[in-house]
């Protein structure tokens, strides 16, 4: 996929893209932003090195995308609501999306994706994982493909944003806030791509719709297991400058904990989706 000097090169054997040739520090050409769109829906994640963005340049950015979700629940850049920090100083011990997780599956309308800006990486470390729920709904069993295609998912901000921890000292808050509960099919149609995915996640559901916990346990685990095969999934490692657009409709992802005593500052917008089928 090329247009004049902008190319795109597939990174995993299931998701992700680097694309080069482009600075996002200025608008997008139609043909380059539909570009990022195709690869963006086709590989669930797409990487940019050496970019020099301001905080203005970046809320520029995604609004090329789609319109910004404020989180509620992250701190925020001083000055811009819209840039959610993702930060971990060298004294303390826990991340920010320690384990696999898809943002914003607690919402009736889950957001489409967000861009996330290295600012302060650490000598070593802090990558970030990606899984392709495209690639773990195509590898399950046909059986099984067809006991999820009637199931629905419960997915709930509740248990996670609603529980204040210390050691996260101010970076998450607004407990109060947490009251999102939301159902989507378990399996969803890409708008975009028009690819099956799965759609269910370890960080945000909780449930089957009409199912108890204790049912839904062992169906969502074996789910767990099987779309966290590394076969599915790259590891992005991460250079200041580097910014990942993931789609939260076709992946997961997880940022590794194993820097600590660095600092490590990176910058996330989250774009606003619409409903799922």
């Amino acid at each position: 996929m090329r247009s004049n000097t902008i190319h795109v090169r597939p990174l995993g054997a299931c998701v992700g893209a680097e694309i080069g040739g482009l600075d996002l520090s200025a608008p997008l050409a139609p043909a380059a932003r539909g570009l990022v769109q195709q690869a963006l829906a086709e590989h669930g994640v797409v990487f940019f090195r050496d970019q020099s963005l301001t905080e203005s340049q970046h809320i520029a950015l995604a609004r090329q995308f789609g319109d910004i979700n404020i989180n509620r629940f992250f701190a925020h850049a001083d000055g811009y609501p819209e840039i959610a920090l993702v930060v971990k100083e060298p004294h303390q011990t826990r991340n920010i999306g320690g384990g696999w997780h898809t943002d914003h599956s607690y919402d009736q309308i889950p957001a489409l994706g967000s861009m996330l800006y290295a600012r302060e990486i650490p000598p070593r470390g802090g990558d970030t994982l990606f899984a392709s729920m495209y690639a773990a709904y195509d590898a399950l069993s046909d059986g099984l493909k067809r006991t999820l295609e009637g199931l629905r998912g419960v997915h709930s901000s509740r248990h996670v944003f609603g529980v204040k921890r210390g050691d996260l000292d101010g970076r998450i808050g607004n407990y109060a806030e947490a009251t999102q509960d939301a159902v989507h099919p378990v399996v969803i149609t890409h708008p975009e791509s028009g690819k099956k995915a799965l759609y269910v996640n370890p960080g945000f559901t909780i449930g089957f719709e009409g199912w108890t916990a204790e049912e839904s346990k062992p169906l969502l685990d074996t789910l767990y297991a099987h779309a966290q095969r590394p076969e599915f999934s790259y590891r992005f490692q991460w250079q200041e400058g580097s910014l990942a657009f993931w789609d939260n409709r076709s992946t997961w992802h997880y940022a590794m904990n194993d820097y600590h005593g660095a600092r490590r500052l990176l910058h996330r917008i989250t774009l606003e989706g619409r409903a799922l089928g």
